[in-house]
């Protein structure tokens, strides 16, 4: 049973900002092809954003303002775009079926999980964004991440899991304090009711996680999804046997992670040596 499908929150103004581009670009006289090697990126995805089906990118609003001879319109429209529209079409339903999910089992090898990250350690990450956000940019995107995490905190909250590799705890984005708050508020976050946070040691030699982060959960209707993110986009997965593979890996990484006792443990060593 495929997600439901609905009318996106960010639809309009997104199909807006596509409109714009292609007004523009048929102005130009250039092709959906042409515009996409002149602004190196994918012809297919030049038509996903005139569709209103993918965000246009601040930096990529600039570079076809330039390109397009249009007076920076592009680039105003997009920093204009009410706060929703921050999160690209093909991330929005997953952000939706997330902040309604009754459960959540969540593998990150890259960066901690977003619903367990602190302000600094936040700006930190999106800092490291190549190419670079704007400091307005960081700082909202920063603000939607910890909106984000309200769902821990509500009267019910979902029964959320999280497998982490080790890596990701000791490397130290944005500096020694920041590093130092993100292991402050994990070790806080491990006392939140109907949370799990266990860590993949390096010197497990069984690692069932090789293909990279990815996350399940269930719906309020008990529907259970798989999502996973690339580069450039994301993949909601509703196929039966396609979450049926992700479920076993995830199994698979929670008794190969030390256990929630021994990974508070870490955390507390870790925040020691600091």
């Amino acid at each position: 049973m495929p997600p439901r499908k609905r009318v996106p929150k960010n639809g309009t103004a997104l199909k807006m900002v596509g409109a714009q581009v292609a007004v523009l670009r048929v102005r130009k006289g250039l092709t959906q092809r042409q515009l996409a090697k002149l602004v190196r990126m994918e012809e297919e995805t030049i038509a996903s954003i005139e569709q209103g089906r993918r965000a246009l990118m601040p930096d990529v609003a600039e570079t076809m303002d330039r390109v397009l001879e249009s007076g920076g319109v592009l680039a105003a429209g997009v920093e204009k775009l009410p706060a929703v529209d921050r999160v690209p079409e093909w991330a929005e339903e997953y952000m939706r079926c997330e902040a309604e999910a009754v459960a959540l089992s969540w593998y990150d090898n890259q960066v901690v999980p977003g619903l367990l990250q602190p302000a600094s350690y936040a700006r930190a990450v999106f800092r490291c964004r190549v190419p670079a956000y704007r400091e307005e940019e960081i700082e909202a995107h920063t603000a939607d991440r910890l909106d984000r995490q309200r769902i821990l905190h509500r009267e019910t909250p979902p029964t959320t899991s999280f497998v982490i590799w080790e890596p990701v705890v000791r490397h130290r984005i944005g500096g020694r304090e920041v590093q130092e708050e993100l292991l402050r508020h994990l070790i806080a976050c491990t006392e939140l009711p109907d949370v799990s946070i266990q860590v993949m040691p390096l010197d497990q030699p069984r690692h069932a996680g090789l293909n990279g982060p990815f996350t399940l959960l269930e719906t309020p209707d008990h529907q259970h999804l798989g999502y996973s993110e690339s580069q450039r986009g994301s993949h909601l997965v509703s196929d039966a046997d396609e979450v049926s593979i992700m479920a076993r890996r995830y199994a698979m990484l929670r008794t190969q992670a030390l256990n929630t006792e021994q990974t508070r443990g870490l955390l507390d060593r870790l925040l020691g040596e600091l």
